[in-house]
């Protein structure tokens, strides 16, 4: 008896086999090429990747830090006896970590890094197009409408794993769903095999795989629910589908038992979506990137195609990815933001739950010459119109980048530096303005690219145990956090203020005798607590707009009797 989901009966003309499904010419209805234009995105991307070196994508100058590192650098002085090696800190999240380590040495890790971060853009829709040509038998111009989710919040903020655990996941489910029909005990090895490559990459990754082959499992239609016999085997299946996924993970677990730092009396450090302002806002990280305005306009055509398609009733349905989608959409809404240490958990869920969406349908599958040109042109044009615009916030940021490599050009090899910014009162959002939704700076890690290119000392490097390899020895452990952000340099002249971030920002304690410098970025935009003046006991070293270095006169001290700055009462309130 072949697997249920060896057919496809919400085709036309209904219950043809999946390989029946024919996009060729039928009833003047024409071959669906999507190739040219899914080949187009992919080498502007290239391009992309290749031009622009430090793109505005939060995480990722932080990364590179980390994998220069990891490649070789960890050796040299003063590294050695700032950093160490210990693998047994995370039995997950470590993909890019492991390919620092072996590929960096051999291939450079600025090759290495714009490769790991064009896959990032790219595999998730890739994988997804996949997928549905996988489901549906052939290329379909839907599957333009995929790379549109190549762009989302994740991808901007920096999470290189997950993106690419995302891809590798639904590469994955499109090889789980060709070996369904075969044999069992060959696809519990492949699960096997895909749960541990997944849970080394990103622990997400190897989850959303696992809801992705639950509803491949289920089948295209309900037909498993229409008696207690095929409902109690699908039942089994998904036991044992499950246990062969997350096996992998459990034994690296019991291995390695490290999670990411939390607060137990806390939730395990639990922040909430508690609003509908705010779970409508995570919904929306799946397609927000720079401007929200830009990311909704280039959204309409892909409703549009949708609307027209369930209007025609021309929509096919793969309803056991449909049930997976939704599964994902809930978690969306309930989980919580902040956990364990790891913040943004609740955007991983919006794409996931996007991308299996977009491989479950098939909209407008047969049409006529005249309407398939039109639609190619409409969904090229949303796709690679965003894909420019994306390009157009990337130029816009390498002035910033330009400025960091000035400003560490004249940081003596083995300085310690102290990275802070200037916080506008009102924080603007645009290309212009370094930030994206929700306010993030993308801009907050730049300052830990003086690690590959002067060789000298940041307190933020990635370093997080339960996540990262990457560990700090003493005694610069003392003045090191493992994840950290940029607070105001306002913040520097208010002594008795600074205490209060003794947990946030150790570092700043006694700041002046451990750091020989001090960079300010974002620094052509007022502080609004400090304006444009320096705290005292600085000297400006290097001046550019977006950033300043500030040499550190050690031998300063304060006079007892200065009055503090009007605002450092309110500091406390805004950074926290």
């Amino acid at each position: 008896m072949p697997h249920p989901s060896a057919s496809l009966p919400m085709a036309e003309p209904a219950h043809l086999p999946e390989a029946e499904v024919d996009p060729v010419r039928d009833g003047g209805a024409v071959r669906q090429r999507p190739g040219i234009v899914i080949a187009a995105f992919v080498a502007l991307v290239a391009v992309f990747v290749a031009v622009f070196q430090f793109p505005p994508i939060l995480d990722y100058p932080n990364h590179y830090a980390r994998m220069w590192l990891l490649a070789g650098g960890i050796t040299q002085p003063p590294f050695d006896r700032i950093y160490a090696l210990d693998w047994n800190r995370t039995f997950t999240n470590v993909g890019i970590d492991l390919a620092a380590y072996w590929l960096g040495p051999v291939i450079g890790v600025p090759f290495l890094a714009w490769s790991l971060l064009f896959l990032a853009i790219v595999l998730p829709p890739l994988g997804a197009i996949a997928l549905h040509r996988r489901l549906f038998g052939g290329g379909y111009y839907w599957q333009l409408a995929i790379l549109y989710f190549a762009w989302c919040a994740t991808l901007i903020g920096g999470f290189l794993n997950f993106q690419i655990g995302l891809g590798m996941a639904l590469f994955f489910a499109t090889a789980d769903h060709a070996l369904q029909p075969t044999n069992r005990a060959a696809l519990f090895l492949w699960r096997l095999l895909a749960g541990l490559l997944l849970t080394v990459m990103h622990i997400f990754s190897l989850g959303f795989y696992m809801a992705l082959v639950c509803g491949l499992e289920f089948s295209p239609t309900m037909a498993a629910l229409k008696s207690p016999r095929d409902f109690a085997r699908l039942c089994g299946r998904l036991i044992v589908a499950m246990l062969a996924c997350a096996l992998p993970a459990v034994c690296l677990y019991l291995y390695a038992p490290i999670l990411p730092a939390g607060n137990s009396a806390d939730l395990l450090g639990a922040v909430w979506n508690n609003s509908p302002s705010l779970i409508l806002a995570n919904l929306m990280s799946a397609i927000w990137t720079y401007k929200a305005v830009v990311d909704m306009l280039l959204l309409i055509p892909l409703v549009l195609v949708c609307t027209n398609a369930i209007r025609t009733r021309r929509l096919k349905l793969h309803a056991g990815l449909a049930v997976a989608a939704i599964g994902l959409l809930i978690l969306a809404c309930v989980s919580p933001l902040h956990l364990l240490g790891t913040g943004w958990i609740s955007w991983r869920f919006p794409i996931m739950a996007a991308l299996a969406a977009m491989a479950m349908i098939c909209p407008l599958g047969r049409l006529p010459r005249r309407q398939a040109l039109l639609l190619v042109i409409v969904l090229a044009g949303a796709v690679l119109g965003r894909t420019a615009w994306i390009g157009v916030n990337w130029w816009h940021g390498q002035a910033d980048v330009a400025d960091i490599r000035t400003v560490l050009a004249a940081v003596p090899e083995g300085s310690a530096i102290l990275p802070m910014t200037h916080k506008p009162k009102d924080m603007p959002i645009g290309i212009d303005q370094r930030h994206y939704a929700w306010n993030q700076d993308t801009f907050r890690h730049l300052p830990t690219l003086a690690v590959p290119y002067a060789h000298a000392f940041v307190p933020t490097i990635f370093t997080a145990a339960g996540k990262q390899p990457l560990t700090v020895l003493p005694p610069w452990r003392e003045i090191a956090v493992p994840e950290g952000n940029l607070l105001s340099v306002g913040l520097l002249d208010c002594p008795a203020e600074l205490r209060a971030f003794s947990t946030l920002a150790p570092y700043l304690a006694d700041w002046r005798q451990r750091f020989d410098f001090v960079l300010v970025v974002n620094a052509d935009l007022p502080d609004q607590y400090s304006g444009d003046v320096a705290p005292a006991g600085l000297r400006l070293a290097v001046d550019t707009p977006f950033a300043k270095l500030y040499a550190i006169d050690k031998a300063f001290a304060p006079p007892a009797d200065a009055p503090a700055p009007k605002d450092c009462a309110h500091l406390r309130a805004s950074e926290d």
